[in-house]
């Protein structure tokens, strides 16, 4: 038996895939071979277990010049100016080593922006974690990645703007850290990555190459074991410092158009860029791994060609160029190498000076490698679990063991609600002087320099809603983003995503993701949202557990007059309080929207019941309608209702606008605990003056829309039904220390 054959498993490679690499050699694969099919057959490089589903999404609309298959989506916002955003995961490297693998994870996203030509403007993220209570793992991990992510960002001088965090011990073994970017370009400026011309060159410009992060990609296609810790080495070293001399160099090269094509160096560092860059233009690529600028003089050529060192890119340079580049290369003091040469025969070559190390067909490492329709059935759990609800004595129970008072205290106290600003007091939010709204509102909004125009964004999951009916969930996730973008009068353009489930051979976990792709499908053809840019982690087990299937959706929206902008903070004494929406009609009799509900979790300890229903049809009315109302400012404020329920959605308005407000709720004591944490979706809570209330219900009618009157703002507490009587300041005090209490232990 051949070193090959000995090693292909312990490289991640299958039998099947074993056998097709050498048919389409023709021969046995020397270990150099080996390596570069296992990284670029990886799930994390391939896509092999999902790109035959994801292919459903559609990429086309009204503002999309860029759909998947680039760095990142592009959407035109008018004025010859363009955003590119993109989100994707760093799971497994934050698992094992939280600092370095949250802050590469910032790293490599940001690469992707720049990549085509776009100068970052804000970064966002989405965490999970196992709850932190009594668990000093869980708080290391939080701790260690919001630093990683605020030390990276901050040195980087990129505000981090918006994003969300939730504590399950679903996600204890495996963390989940998604990093969302967006840039601006003018879109005359736009560069890709596609290789072209015979005789042009691939230039490497930035860091050296040395050991760290080799088989990154194979590690993070793989599950969560005790041997994972051992494998630390997989998990790559950020440098930001050299990352901001990289950035300014490969957009000063655009500007100055002296490169022909860009790509950066992330999973599977030169062999995934050069060979991705390859594939997109139909050429073939001679590497050159003499020329390869290392860290480590005794590194051998398959450590160089799939180490994973970060703050590398890959140019397209023509031969005339090159003295030019190189020129504004040593101005900035980094690397500039010509490693490579673009061939007209298709085939991926690797040289060593003049000696031949290998050589196979590009299209095998790409549009040829192995694609997978596992099989998928519903899991056992389902039907069990949503066929549960509370009875009408287990909220009485409830109701003898506390007060209201104590409920709603604990409720906003609740790690997955309270304030995380914890979290973003660690990240530099306004460097760049263009954040128009402080993190904790619906949407993070960013001005554009020099026009009147906002770009807005969001980033949100409900892995729990997801885990009892991932269709439904997932449909929720697309709305909750397009329904928090109206709440500050945006229209959403298109989204990203980052969609996050356990090993997709098993059955249950692949209807998991299936139904999550149909719903995510669903949502954005009603809503009429492309989805322009995304990633998807599979293996997402620890010791055989998977984790919620949580699709992370990250929506950009445009504000035509940033004049116009609202938040969630009660403006004026006086304002009334007025809820829209709600299309109970739609709703399942049998739906109390508790079905995964935080109350549900934090008082009777269950993930169960049915996912709250919704209807798209009635989301894209609401959505329209909020977005007039602020547009021609009828209302002075807007929050969505989301975790939590209306008490929770209210209290945020307070303890924002430090004002506070009576609200009265036609329920009796049972009914009124229902009512106040349920999380039945559709709904946002506005404010207005008096003068307003009867033409924004007369617009509301107009379109179907349900309209009440529930309160009004004034006074120092918060006063619901005067079962809940609440001083503002003392909900300002809960909300704001809660977590920083748990991570002071």
């Amino acid at each position: 038996m051949s070193e090959a054959e000995k090693e292909y498993r312990k490289l991640g490679l299958k039998d099947n895939e074993f056998l097709k690499i050498i048919e389409y050699l023709g021969r046995k694969p020397n270990y150099l071979e080996l390596s570069i099919y296992s990284v670029m057959w990886s799930e994390h490089c391939s896509y092999k277990s999902s790109r035959a589903l994801l292919k459903n999404f559609k990429a086309t609309g009204k503002y999309v010049l860029q759909g998947p298959g680039e760095n990142a989506g592009v959407l035109d916002i008018g004025d010859n100016q363009a955003i590119v955003f993109k989100m994707e995961s760093h799971n497994h490297p934050s698992a094992v080593e939280p600092y370095q693998g949250a802050a590469t994870g910032i790293g490599g996203i940001i690469r992707d922006i720049f990549a085509m030509g776009a100068r970052p403007i804000c970064s966002l993220n989405s965490l999970r974690f196992g709850k932190l209570y009594n668990d000093e793992h869980q708080r290391y991990l939080f701790e260690m990645v919001v630093k990683g992510i605020g030390d990276y960002g901050n040195c980087m001088g990129i505000p981090t703007v918006g994003g969300e965090v939730y504590f399950d011990d679903t996600y204890k073994g495996n963390c989940l850290v998604n990093a969302m970017s967006v840039g601006i370009a003018q879109k005359d400026k736009l560069i890709k990555s596609k290789a072209f011309g015979t005789g042009n060159f691939l230039v490497l410009i930035g860091s050296s190459t040395g050991r760290d992060g080799i088989h990154g990609a194979t590690f993070a296609s793989d599950e969560l074991n005790e041997e994972s810790e051992e494998r630390r080495p997989s998990v790559q070293v950020g440098d930001p410092f050299m990352e901001k001399v990289v950035l300014e160099v490969c957009l000063e090269l655009i500007d100055k158009k002296m490169i022909l094509g860009l790509q950066d160096m992330g999973a599977a560092g030169i062999t995934s860029s050069s060979v991705e860059m390859a594939s997109k233009g139909d050429v073939g690529v001679d590497i050159d791994v003499a020329a390869v600028p290392l860290r480590e003089a005794s590194m051998v050529p398959y450590e160089i060609m799939i180490s994973e060192s970060q703050e590398r890119m890959l140019a397209l340079v023509d031969p005339s160029k090159l003295s030019e580049v190189k020129a504004v290369c040593d101005k900035w003091n980094i690397n500039c190498e010509r490693i490579g040469t673009v061939t007209d025969n298709g085939l991926y070559r690797i040289f060593k000076g003049r000696e031949l190390l290998g050589e196979i067909p590009v299209k095998t490492l790409t549009d040829e490698a192995p694609v997978y329709h596992h099989k998928y059935e519903k899991p056992k759990y389902i039907d069990g679990t949503i066929s549960f609800s509370l009875a009408e004595n287990d909220y009485a129970g409830l109701l003898k063991k506390y007060s209201h008072n104590e409920i709603f205290k604990k409720m906003i106290s609740s790690p997955n609600i309270c304030s995380k600003k914890w979290v973003w007091e660690q990240y530099d939010h306004m460097v760049q002087t263009n954040t128009a709204l402080l993190p904790g509102h619906d949407s993070a909004v960013i001005r554009i320099k020099n026009t009147s125009k906002a770009i807005a964004f969001s980033c949100d999951g409900n892995g729990r809603y997801c885990y009892l009916d991932p269709y439904k969930g997932a449909i929720i996730a697309v709305a909750e983003t397009a329904r928090n973008l109206a709440c500050s009068g945006a229209v959403s353009m298109g989204l990203t995503d980052c969609l996050n489930y356990g090993t997709p051979e098993k059955p249950g976990i692949f209807w998991q993701f299936k139904n999550s792709i149909d719903g995510i499908i669903k949502a954005c053809e009603e809503l009429e949202i492309p989805v322009i840019s995304g990633n998807v982690s599979f293996y997402n087990e620890s010791f055989g557990k998977a984790i919620y299937p949580t699709p992370i959706i990250g929506t950009a929206g445009l504000i035509a007059d940033v004049k116009n902008l609202v938040g969630m903070d009660f403006k004026d004494n006086g304002d009334k309080i007025i809820l829209i929406g709600n299309n109970d009609k739609n709703n399942d009799p049998e739906n109390d929207g508790i079905g995964g509900s935080e109350f549900l979790e934090l008082f009777f300890g269950k993930v169960a019941g049915k996912c709250p229903d919704i209807s798209l049809d009635y989301e894209k009315k609401l959505d329209n309608l909020c977005i007039d109302l602020i547009s021609d400012g009828l209302i002075k404020s807007a929050h969505d209702v989301s975790v939590g329920g209306i008490s929770v959605t209210i209290a945020e308005c307070c303890l924002s606008g430090k004002k506070g407000a009576r609200v009265n709720i036609k329920a009796e004591t049972v009914d009124l605990l229902k009512y106040l944490y349920n999380e039945n979706q559709s709904r946002i809570v506005v404010s207005a003056s008096q003068s307003n209330l009867k033409l924004i219900g007369d617009r509301c009618s107009k379109v179907n829309i349900q309209f009440q009157e529930i309160g009004v703002i004034g006074g120092e507490s918060l006063i619901i039904n005067e079962e809940i009587d609440v001083d503002v300041n003392e909900i300002i005090g809960l909300y704001n220390s809660s977590i920083e209490k748990i991570m002071s232990k």
